[in-house]
């Protein structure tokens, strides 16, 4: 995940929450993931906890990953978000950034959603368009969600169940959407080869067999086999409802309606200029009485984007923006400025958001396709260069010798390519490893990176520690909108572009060891047109295996030996460098109210967010 979820992502936390299948969820310190307050589950707007006290923190450096910091039920006022960059896109069928899905819940409600509380109670799946948790049935092969009354666009439309299957139906057409999460194509086809809505040559556009809509409450699907984390899939954004009517006109849809994106949430666009801003205002169709995750606090949702990121990190300490929404954390000349002055401190986070930052390395590429070759890389990397150009410590995260994050259930430590005390590098061993895979002098490679955030100064940190071992790199830098989904997302580019090495970030795509791995790992997930997220082109035989076991056992010891089978695969054959456990310290202007960071985004929840005064 880069934001991505990472694919963007969510971030992982340390739960395990799984359908039941009928037949039967400093730089060495020790993370720790985020947690609410104790003995109390907080909910966004003002509530009380078990115990009857206010959910409502003291404002404090970390108070967000404690409890809701400033809870209120005050309604008006305008919240004034920065953003270096763009959303990946505003698609619900296309988005796999992890702060555009966040975002995202402020217009596209799905089946199930993540609930508005901080921390691990963040994290569960809850219904959100639908009445309860999906009913299994059939081995855990069926899955039965009933849709509430009231529902309705923003044109006042009644969202129906086919609605929510037009709405997965556009996973199928990558051709057209591409660059969102594929869970649905993956798991629904069965052998129809369903070409998604736009050819499909059924009347209404619903001609895939596996999902039925017997009324306009009723949704089933029908999957080939078992999978245990089925409403987790219907909490992200392609589980969101989409009107055909809009999307099958030439003039709004397909390609295009990230331009007209119908809202089903509490807020709706009034306008949006690529790259350069987005405003939200209240939709009038939204109904509170059938939502119980969201409200309507603000009048108005402003995102200016395109900034500086020094410029960025100005306006939110000066209380001219409120918070820079891709939480990809201040600078280091911010971080310090923070961190020293008590009262700006108080304001501040550092969560660990459950995503590993590192690098892909692809056997693909030929200079790297010699495993020893990649080891050589992961034994000459400088891990504490690498941590200090994301950030250090504070805003950067702790050091990371493994692709799973310490808030991943089943996440085990160890480490294959030890650097000595200092995480410095061990160049004796890198140089041994060049010398079995036939390069003793090294060799040359590139190193892709985005051309905004703290990207190009990890590349040069990593540019520098290889160099000393003799392997050269240039560096590419790309835009970062389009970095995931289409320049590195696109194999053939990374192949003619010679982009041995590539920077990336990922949290869980839901907190599973599958959400977290299958996009990453799976060798039948490997996608040729763009919004490929298995960088590394990964293809083990005993990585699929795990992969498969996942889906279908209940069982959270096997499936936590899953995550260790497949992250010491993919550490023992050198695909991924991970270098940090990533944290990022983020400041939170205090006129906010019900600021909380939820473990299912690893970051503030937007969606809750409110002003104490009224501007």
């Amino acid at each position: 995940m880069s934001n991505r979820r990472s694919r963007a992502a969510f971030a992982a936390t340390s739960v395990v929450l799984t359908i039941a299948v009928a037949a039967c969820s400093s730089s060495n310190s020790k993370p720790s993931a985020s947690t609410p307050t104790s003995g109390s589950t907080p909910s966004a707007v003002g509530s009380t906890t078990a115990n009857g006290g206010t959910s409502d923190v003291k404002a404090e450096f970390n108070a967000a990953t404690k409890g809701v910091v400033n809870a209120s039920t005050k309604t008006g006022g305008s919240l004034n978000y920065v953003a270096t960059d763009d959303f990946d896109s505003l698609d619900p069928a296309r988005t796999y950034y992890a702060y555009s899905i966040d975002f995202q819940r402020y217009f596209s409600r799905t089946l199930m959603a993540y609930d508005a509380k901080p921390g691990i109670a963040g994290a569960k799946a809850v219904p959100d368009l639908a009445t309860s948790a999906g009913v299994v049935s059939n081995g855990g092969k069926t899955i039965t969600y009933t849709l509430k009354d009231g529902i309705k666009f923003q044109d006042g439309s009644p969202i129906t169940s086919k609605d929510i299957k037009y709405g997965i139906e556009r996973d199928f057409a990558q051709d057209v959407v591409p660059g969102g999460p594929t869970y649905n194509k993956d798991m629904l086809d069965q052998g129809q080869n369903y070409p998604g809505p736009y050819k499909d040559t059924d009347p209404n556009h619903l001609g895939l067999k596996s999902v039925l809509t017997p009324d306009d409450k009723t949704i089933v699907f029908n999957l080939a086999t078992p999978y245990s984390d089925w409403d987790y899939v219907m909490t992200m954004p392609t589980a969101a409802p989409v009107e055909a009517k809009v999307d099958l006109d030439p003039a709004k849809g397909g390609a295009k309606y990230q331009n007209n994106v119908q809202s089903s949430g509490p807020y709706m666009i009034q306008s949006y200029e690529p790259k350069k801003s987005l405003v939200l205002v209240k939709n009038p169709a939204w109904d509170q009485s059938t939502d119980t995750i969201r409200h309507q606090l603000v009048d108005k949702v402003t995102v200016t984007m395109g900034l500086d990121s020094d410029d960025m990190d100005k306006r939110v300490i000066s209380g001219q923006a409120d918070i820079e929404i891709e939480s990809t954390g201040l600078q280091a000349a911010q971080q310090t400025e923070v961190m020293r002055d008590p009262a700006k401190k108080a304001n501040a986070d550092s969560p660990l958001t459950g995503f590993t930052r590192g690098f892909a390395l692809d056997p693909a590429v030929p200079e790297l396709a010699n495993v020893d070759c990649r080891r050589a890389i992961e034994y000459a990397a400088n891990k504490v260069d690498l941590q200090t150009a994301r950030g250090g410590a504070t805003g950067g995260g702790d050091i990371a010798t493994t692709m799973a994050p310490p808030t991943l259930p089943g996440y085990q430590s160890f480490n294959l390519y030890p650097s000595g005390p200092d995480n410095t590098g061990d160049l004796a061993k890198a140089k041994d490893e060049l010398a079995k895979c036939g390069k003793p002098g090294g060799f040359h490679t590139n190193i892709a990176t985005t051309n905004k955030g703290k990207g190009p100064k990890v590349a040069t940190a990593l540019q520098a520690a290889l160099q000393r071992v003799g392997i050269t790199t240039d560096i590419q830098q790309f835009d970062s909108s389009g970095y995931y989904s289409t320049t590195i997302g696109t194999p053939s580019n990374v192949h003619s572009k010679d982009l041995g090495i590539m920077v990336m970030g990922w949290g869980a795509d839901f907190p599973t060891g599958y959400g977290f791995f299958s996009a990453i790992a799976d060798s039948r997930k490997i996608l040729q047109a763009g919004g490929n997220s298995n960088w590394a082109e990964v293809k083990e035989p005993t990585i699929d295996a795990a992969l498969d076991d996942m889906t279908q056992t209940t069982d959270a010891d096997q499936k936590a030996k899953d995550v260790q089978t497949i992250d010491h695969k993919l550490m023992e054959q050198a695909y991924y460098l991970p270098f940090t456990y990533d944290k990022a310290l983020t400041y939170r202007n205090p006129r906010l109210t019900n600021v909380y960071v939820t473990n299912a985004a690893g970051m503030y929840d937007f969606v809750s967010i409110g002003t104490s005064d009224g501007k």
